[in-house]
């Protein structure tokens, strides 16, 4: 079946979130998405106030334009390149259409954007026991095992935001 991509729009929120959340589902975290269309229509398409997307989507559509996946990714930096970088924060393809391409014509899509916009690398997170990684090594991508993940989370966040400045902490 002929997959086609195309940009995400502010029409595409809630298919972008029910995808979302079969994503969270299958990451074993089906309770986790707190998310709301409105949330994604704000973040996606700006709200009107001047503030600008903080995202971007894609789209794969089947034949009938139903979605059958989505890429959902943003902007960093490569401060050491001097140049950008895109961050894909999810990439989702339904059951019914895995194994068929759409995740790597999902990849390549944002390939091309990178491209354009001259961005010096793609970076994505990957589940150690996801079946995935394979797919991805596969397009080309590196496991960064030299790197280790950090992040801190809204109440820690706060905490930071709200702690009074003291001694180098080590």
């Amino acid at each position: 079946m002929p997959y086609r991509i195309r940009p995400a729009t502010r029409a595409d929120a809630a298919e972008i979130l029910a995808m979302i959340r079969e994503l969270a589902a299958f990451e074993r975290e089906p309770d986790a998405v707190v998310a709301t269309v409105a949330d994604l229509e704000r973040d996606g398409w700006g709200d009107g106030t001047g503030t600008g997307p903080v995202f971007e989507a894609l789209m794969a559509v089947d034949a009938e334009e139903t979605p059958v996946g989505f890429v959902l990714f943003f902007h960093n930096y490569s401060t050491w390149r001097g140049r950008p970088g895109i961050y894909v924060e999810d990439l989702y393809v339904r059951p019914q259409a895995r194994g068929e391409g759409v995740g790597a014509l999902l990849l390549q899509a944002v390939a091309r954007i990178a491209v354009a916009r001259r961005c010096a690398r793609i970076d994505l997170w990957v589940l150690d026991w996801n079946p995935a990684r394979d797919f991805y090594h596969r397009l080309g991508f590196e496991d960064l095992t030299e790197w280790r993940p950090y992040r801190l989370e809204t109440a820690a966040i706060e905490a930071l935001a709200e702690r009074r400045a003291g001694p180098a902490e080590h």
